[in-house]
Protein backbone atom coordinates (compact mmCIF):
# COMPACT_ATOMS: atom_id res chain seq x y z
CA UNK A 1 0.00 0.00 0.00
CA UNK A 2 1.33 3.42 -0.97
CA UNK A 3 1.87 6.23 1.51
CA UNK A 4 -0.40 9.19 0.91
CA UNK A 5 1.64 12.39 0.58
CA UNK A 6 0.29 15.76 1.59
CA UNK A 7 0.51 18.72 -0.75
CA UNK A 8 3.29 20.18 1.39
CA UNK A 9 5.26 16.93 1.16
CA UNK A 10 4.79 16.88 -2.62
CA UNK A 11 5.87 20.52 -2.92
CA UNK A 12 9.07 19.62 -1.10
CA UNK A 13 9.62 16.35 -2.97
CA UNK A 14 9.29 18.03 -6.38
CA UNK A 15 11.12 21.28 -5.57
CA UNK A 16 14.39 20.11 -7.13
CA UNK A 17 12.63 19.20 -10.38
CA UNK A 18 10.94 22.60 -10.43
CA UNK A 19 14.29 24.37 -10.08
CA UNK A 20 15.84 22.37 -12.94
CA UNK A 21 12.80 22.74 -15.19
CA UNK A 22 12.58 26.46 -14.55
CA UNK A 23 16.15 26.99 -15.78
CA UNK A 24 15.57 24.75 -18.80
CA UNK A 25 12.34 26.52 -19.61
CA UNK A 26 13.88 30.00 -19.51
CA UNK A 27 16.70 28.90 -21.83
CA UNK A 28 14.20 27.58 -24.35
CA UNK A 29 11.49 30.26 -24.07
CA UNK A 30 13.63 33.41 -24.18
CA UNK A 31 14.65 35.17 -27.38
CA UNK A 32 11.60 37.07 -28.61
CA UNK A 33 10.08 40.47 -27.92
CA UNK A 34 6.39 41.37 -28.17
CA UNK A 35 7.06 44.75 -29.81
CA UNK A 36 8.74 43.02 -32.76
CA UNK A 37 5.36 41.67 -33.87
CA UNK A 38 3.52 45.02 -33.92
CA UNK A 39 3.62 47.13 -37.14
CA UNK A 40 3.79 50.49 -35.38
CA UNK A 41 4.12 52.35 -38.69
CA UNK A 42 0.49 51.42 -39.37
CA UNK A 43 -0.74 53.25 -36.25
CA UNK A 44 -2.41 56.63 -35.94
CA UNK A 45 -4.24 58.59 -33.28
CA UNK A 46 -7.86 58.00 -32.35
CA UNK A 47 -10.36 60.84 -32.02
CA UNK A 48 -9.45 61.75 -28.44
CA UNK A 49 -6.05 62.96 -29.67
CA UNK A 50 -7.36 64.60 -32.81
CA UNK A 51 -7.24 61.60 -35.08
CA UNK A 52 -10.09 59.45 -36.35
CA UNK A 53 -12.04 56.90 -34.39
CA UNK A 54 -12.48 53.30 -35.47
CA UNK A 55 -14.77 52.38 -38.35
CA UNK A 56 -15.59 48.77 -39.36
CA UNK A 57 -14.08 49.15 -42.82
CA UNK A 58 -10.67 49.81 -41.25
CA UNK A 59 -10.36 46.16 -40.21
CA UNK A 60 -8.63 43.86 -42.66
CA UNK A 61 -9.19 40.67 -40.66
CA UNK A 62 -11.81 38.02 -41.27
CA UNK A 63 -14.59 37.59 -38.73
CA UNK A 64 -13.06 34.28 -37.62
CA UNK A 65 -9.65 35.85 -37.02
CA UNK A 66 -11.18 38.80 -35.13
CA UNK A 67 -13.12 36.42 -32.89
CA UNK A 68 -10.14 34.15 -32.25
CA UNK A 69 -7.75 37.00 -31.41
CA UNK A 70 -10.33 38.78 -29.26
CA UNK A 71 -10.83 35.61 -27.21
CA UNK A 72 -7.05 35.24 -26.84
CA UNK A 73 -6.74 38.83 -25.61
CA UNK A 74 -9.58 38.51 -23.12
CA UNK A 75 -8.31 35.23 -21.67
CA UNK A 76 -4.73 36.53 -21.43
CA UNK A 77 -5.88 39.86 -20.01
CA UNK A 78 -7.70 38.09 -17.17
CA UNK A 79 -4.24 37.19 -15.92
CA UNK A 80 -4.73 38.53 -12.37
CA UNK A 81 -7.39 35.87 -11.77
CA UNK A 82 -5.26 33.07 -13.20
CA UNK A 83 -2.18 34.30 -11.33
CA UNK A 84 -4.14 34.25 -8.07
CA UNK A 85 -5.55 30.79 -8.70
CA UNK A 86 -2.24 29.14 -9.52
CA UNK A 87 -0.21 31.22 -7.07
CA UNK A 88 -2.20 30.26 -3.99
CA UNK A 89 -0.97 26.66 -4.35
CA UNK A 90 2.67 27.41 -5.19
CA UNK A 91 3.86 30.10 -2.80
CA UNK A 92 7.26 28.70 -1.98
CA UNK A 93 10.79 28.67 -3.38
CA UNK A 94 11.26 27.69 -7.01
CA UNK A 95 7.53 27.08 -7.35
CA UNK A 96 6.83 30.76 -6.69
CA UNK A 97 9.55 31.84 -9.14
CA UNK A 98 7.88 29.66 -11.76
CA UNK A 99 4.54 31.37 -11.07
CA UNK A 100 6.24 34.72 -11.70
CA UNK A 101 7.80 33.49 -14.92
CA UNK A 102 4.57 31.93 -16.19
CA UNK A 103 2.67 35.14 -15.39
CA UNK A 104 5.20 37.29 -17.25
CA UNK A 105 4.97 35.06 -20.32
CA UNK A 106 1.18 35.16 -20.38
CA UNK A 107 1.31 38.94 -19.97
CA UNK A 108 3.56 39.44 -22.97
CA UNK A 109 1.15 37.42 -25.11
CA UNK A 110 -1.59 39.88 -24.16
CA UNK A 111 0.66 42.90 -24.74
CA UNK A 112 1.59 41.69 -28.22
CA UNK A 113 -1.95 40.81 -29.28
CA UNK A 114 -3.67 43.90 -27.91
CA UNK A 115 -1.05 46.25 -29.35
CA UNK A 116 -1.40 44.57 -32.73
CA UNK A 117 -5.20 44.86 -32.68
CA UNK A 118 -5.07 48.55 -31.69
CA UNK A 119 -2.32 49.62 -34.08
CA UNK A 120 -3.86 47.86 -37.08
CA UNK A 121 -7.44 48.83 -36.07
CA UNK A 122 -8.38 45.19 -36.52
CA UNK A 123 -11.24 45.34 -33.98
CA UNK A 124 -13.44 47.98 -32.40
CA UNK A 125 -11.29 49.26 -29.48
CA UNK A 126 -14.30 50.48 -27.51
CA UNK A 127 -16.08 47.16 -27.80
CA UNK A 128 -12.91 45.27 -26.87
CA UNK A 129 -12.40 47.45 -23.80
CA UNK A 130 -16.00 46.94 -22.68
CA UNK A 131 -15.63 43.18 -23.07
CA UNK A 132 -12.31 43.29 -21.21
CA UNK A 133 -13.81 45.19 -18.30
CA UNK A 134 -16.78 42.82 -18.05
CA UNK A 135 -14.63 39.69 -18.35
CA UNK A 136 -12.14 40.80 -15.70
CA UNK A 137 -14.90 41.98 -13.38
CA UNK A 138 -16.44 38.51 -13.49
CA UNK A 139 -13.00 37.04 -12.90
CA UNK A 140 -12.12 33.36 -12.72
CA UNK A 141 -12.05 30.93 -9.85
CA UNK A 142 -11.22 27.23 -9.64
CA UNK A 143 -12.72 24.79 -7.18
CA UNK A 144 -10.37 23.76 -4.38
CA UNK A 145 -7.73 21.41 -5.78
CA UNK A 146 -4.76 19.42 -4.55
CA UNK A 147 -1.31 20.09 -5.97
CA UNK A 148 -1.30 17.24 -8.48
CA UNK A 149 -4.73 18.29 -9.73
CA UNK A 150 -3.36 21.79 -10.33
CA UNK A 151 -0.38 20.46 -12.27
CA UNK A 152 -2.49 18.15 -14.44
CA UNK A 153 -5.06 20.88 -15.10
CA UNK A 154 -2.39 23.35 -16.15
CA UNK A 155 -0.75 20.80 -18.44
CA UNK A 156 -4.08 20.21 -20.17
CA UNK A 157 -4.93 23.92 -20.34
CA UNK A 158 -1.63 24.87 -21.92
CA UNK A 159 -1.86 22.00 -24.39
CA UNK A 160 -5.38 23.13 -25.32
CA UNK A 161 -4.22 26.72 -25.76
CA UNK A 162 -1.43 25.51 -28.05
CA UNK A 163 -3.99 23.67 -30.20
CA UNK A 164 -6.13 26.82 -30.39
CA UNK A 165 -3.23 29.00 -31.48
CA UNK A 166 -1.89 26.46 -33.96
CA UNK A 167 -5.32 26.54 -35.59
CA UNK A 168 -5.35 30.34 -35.61
CA UNK A 169 -1.99 30.20 -37.39
CA UNK A 170 -3.43 27.68 -39.87
CA UNK A 171 -5.98 30.29 -40.99
CA UNK A 172 -3.10 32.02 -42.80
CA UNK A 173 -4.90 35.32 -42.17
CA UNK A 174 -1.78 37.36 -42.84
CA UNK A 175 1.93 36.81 -42.13
CA UNK A 176 1.90 38.74 -38.84
CA UNK A 177 -1.17 37.05 -37.34
CA UNK A 178 0.31 33.71 -38.34
CA UNK A 179 3.64 34.58 -36.73
CA UNK A 180 1.99 35.79 -33.50
CA UNK A 181 -0.19 32.70 -33.20
CA UNK A 182 2.75 30.38 -33.85
CA UNK A 183 4.85 32.23 -31.27
CA UNK A 184 2.15 31.90 -28.62
CA UNK A 185 1.65 28.23 -29.50
CA UNK A 186 5.37 27.58 -28.98
CA UNK A 187 5.21 29.20 -25.54
CA UNK A 188 2.06 27.24 -24.68
CA UNK A 189 3.76 23.99 -25.64
CA UNK A 190 6.81 24.83 -23.51
CA UNK A 191 4.56 25.67 -20.56
CA UNK A 192 2.61 22.44 -21.05
CA UNK A 193 5.93 20.59 -21.07
CA UNK A 194 6.88 22.18 -17.74
CA UNK A 195 3.68 21.07 -16.02
CA UNK A 196 3.69 17.68 -17.71
CA UNK A 197 7.23 16.99 -16.54
CA UNK A 198 6.20 17.62 -12.94
CA UNK A 199 3.23 15.26 -13.25
CA UNK A 200 5.66 12.68 -14.66
CA UNK A 201 8.00 13.24 -11.73
CA UNK A 202 5.11 12.91 -9.27
CA UNK A 203 4.57 9.30 -10.35
CA UNK A 204 7.92 8.43 -8.74
CA UNK A 205 6.63 9.68 -5.38
CA UNK A 206 2.89 9.03 -5.41
CA UNK A 207 1.73 7.03 -8.46
CA UNK A 208 -1.80 6.41 -7.21
CA UNK A 209 -2.31 10.07 -6.35
CA UNK A 210 -0.93 11.15 -9.73
CA UNK A 211 -3.26 8.77 -11.58
CA UNK A 212 -6.22 9.92 -9.49
CA UNK A 213 -5.46 13.56 -10.30
CA UNK A 214 -5.17 12.85 -14.03
CA UNK A 215 -8.46 10.91 -14.13
CA UNK A 216 -10.32 13.59 -12.20
CA UNK A 217 -8.95 16.44 -14.32
CA UNK A 218 -9.75 14.71 -17.61
CA UNK A 219 -13.31 14.10 -16.44
CA UNK A 220 -13.80 17.71 -15.30
CA UNK A 221 -11.76 19.53 -17.95
CA UNK A 222 -13.11 22.73 -19.47
CA UNK A 223 -11.20 25.35 -21.40
CA UNK A 224 -11.38 28.96 -20.22
CA UNK A 225 -14.32 30.62 -21.96
CA UNK A 226 -15.50 34.13 -22.66
CA UNK A 227 -19.16 35.17 -22.77
CA UNK A 228 -19.63 37.45 -25.75
CA UNK A 229 -22.04 40.41 -25.99
CA UNK A 230 -24.65 38.36 -27.89
CA UNK A 231 -24.79 35.83 -25.05
CA UNK A 232 -22.96 33.05 -26.83
CA UNK A 233 -19.75 31.63 -25.42
CA UNK A 234 -16.37 31.62 -27.08
CA UNK A 235 -16.11 27.83 -27.04
CA UNK A 236 -19.31 27.52 -29.10
CA UNK A 237 -18.09 29.94 -31.75
CA UNK A 238 -14.51 28.68 -31.85
CA UNK A 239 -15.80 25.13 -32.33
CA UNK A 240 -18.02 26.26 -35.20
CA UNK A 241 -15.03 28.03 -36.77
CA UNK A 242 -12.76 25.00 -36.43
CA UNK A 243 -10.37 26.86 -34.11
CA UNK A 244 -11.00 24.74 -31.03
CA UNK A 245 -13.49 21.90 -30.79
CA UNK A 246 -13.95 20.32 -27.33
CA UNK A 247 -15.07 17.12 -29.06
CA UNK A 248 -11.47 16.66 -30.22
CA UNK A 249 -9.91 17.09 -26.78
CA UNK A 250 -9.40 13.34 -26.24
CA UNK A 251 -7.39 13.19 -29.45
CA UNK A 252 -5.51 16.49 -29.42
CA UNK A 253 -5.17 17.44 -25.74
CA UNK A 254 -5.51 14.39 -23.49
CA UNK A 255 -4.08 11.71 -25.79
CA UNK A 256 -0.54 13.09 -26.19
CA UNK A 257 -0.18 13.73 -22.45
CA UNK A 258 -1.63 10.38 -21.40
CA UNK A 259 0.86 8.68 -23.71
CA UNK A 260 3.67 10.81 -22.38
CA UNK A 261 2.79 9.74 -18.81
CA UNK A 262 2.56 6.10 -19.92
CA UNK A 263 -0.85 6.00 -18.27
CA UNK A 264 -2.17 2.77 -19.74
CA UNK A 265 1.05 0.74 -19.48
CA UNK A 266 2.26 1.61 -15.97
CA UNK A 267 3.03 -1.21 -13.54
CA UNK A 268 3.54 0.87 -10.38
CA UNK A 269 -0.10 1.38 -9.36
CA UNK A 270 -1.93 0.23 -6.30
CA UNK A 271 -5.66 -0.40 -5.98
CA UNK A 272 -6.60 3.30 -5.98
CA UNK A 273 -4.43 4.00 -9.00
CA UNK A 274 -5.90 1.05 -10.90
CA UNK A 275 -9.39 2.37 -10.18
CA UNK A 276 -8.45 5.79 -11.53
CA UNK A 277 -6.91 4.20 -14.62
CA UNK A 278 -10.08 2.17 -15.20
CA UNK A 279 -12.03 5.42 -15.20
CA UNK A 280 -9.67 6.85 -17.80
CA UNK A 281 -10.10 3.72 -19.91
CA UNK A 282 -13.85 4.23 -19.74
CA UNK A 283 -13.55 7.88 -20.75
CA UNK A 284 -11.28 6.90 -23.64
CA UNK A 285 -13.79 4.30 -24.83
CA UNK A 286 -16.64 6.83 -24.65
CA UNK A 287 -14.66 9.33 -26.71
CA UNK A 288 -13.88 6.70 -29.34
CA UNK A 289 -17.48 5.51 -29.63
Amino acid sequence: MQNHLTDRELLEALAGEVELELHRHIERADGWQPHDYVPFDDGRNFGFLGGSDWEPEQSELSEIAKLALTVSVLIADNLPSYHREIGKYLRTGAWWRWVGRWTAEENRHEIMLRNYLMVTRAVDPVDLERQRMAHMTNGFRRPALHLLDVLATCAFEEAASAVRHRNIAALQENPMVTAMAERIAIDDELQAEFFAHLVDAAFAHAPDQAMRAIADRVAAFEVPRVTLPDGRTSDELLAEAGIYDPARQPELVFGPLLRRWNVFERTDLGEAGEQARAELESLRAEAAA
